[in-house]
C-alpha cells in the first residue's frame, strides 16, 4: 500500500509529460536541406536561381563550391560542386516543388526552351493527377529530375 502514492505520482508525471510534449506538436524529425552534388555549379545556380527562381541564401564555406537556396518553410538546398561528372537519374527520384501558376511557369520554360514532359515522357505536356494536381517533370542541368506541380498545401 504504501507505493500507491508513488506510482499514482509515477504516472501524473508521466501523463502531464505526454500530455505536454503533444501540446507542443512538434515532429520528432524535420528536413534541414537537400543537397545536389554537381559538376558545374555555376549552370546549377543559374538553373535554380533563374529558372525555378529560387531565392539564394548566405552560404558560410565563400569558396565557389558551394551555392544555397531558399526551397520554402526554413528548407534549403545546398548544391556543391566537386561531382566527377553527371550521372543518370530515374525519374522516381526527383525533388518537387509547387507553384502557384503552372500555365505561367510552363511558359517560362517554353519561352528559355526548357523541354519538359508528362508523367508519360510526352514532350510539353501536363500530367491531371487522380487528385486533380497537374504537373510537369523536367531535368535540370546535370540530370536531376524535378517535378512541379500546382498542388496547393
Amino acid at each position: 500500500m504504501k507505493f500507491i502514492p508513488t506510482i499514482l505520482s509515477l504516472l501524473l508525471l508521466i501523463g502531464f509529460q505526454s500530455q505536454t510534449n503533444a501540446q507542443n506538436n512538434q515532429p520528432k524529425v524535420t528536413i534541414d536541406h537537400v543537397a545536389l552534388f554537381v559538376v558545374d555549379l555555376q549552370k546549377e545556380q543559374t538553373f535554380y536561381r533563374d529558372i525555378m527562381q529560387l531565392d539564394s541564401l548566405a552560404e558560410p564555406f565563400h569558396d565557389n563550391k558551394h551555392a544555397w537556396f531558399s526551397i520554402g518553410n526554413g528548407v534549403a538546398m545546398h548544391i556543391i560542386q566537386g561531382a566527377q561528372q553527371p550521372k543518370e537519374y530515374f525519374k522516381n527520384n526527383h525533388l518537387c516543388f509547387s507553384v502557384v501558376s503552372l500555365t505561367d511557369f510552363t511558359q517560362r520554360l517554353l519561352n528559355q526552351k526548357i523541354s519538359f514532359e508528362d508523367v508519360t515522357g510526352k514532350q510539353n505536356a501536363i500530367t491531371t493527377r487522380i487528385d486533380g494536381v497537374h504537373q510537369i517533370w523536367l531535368k535540370d542541368p546535370e540530370g536531376y529530375w524535378i517535378e512541379v506541380n500546382d498542388a496547393k498545401h
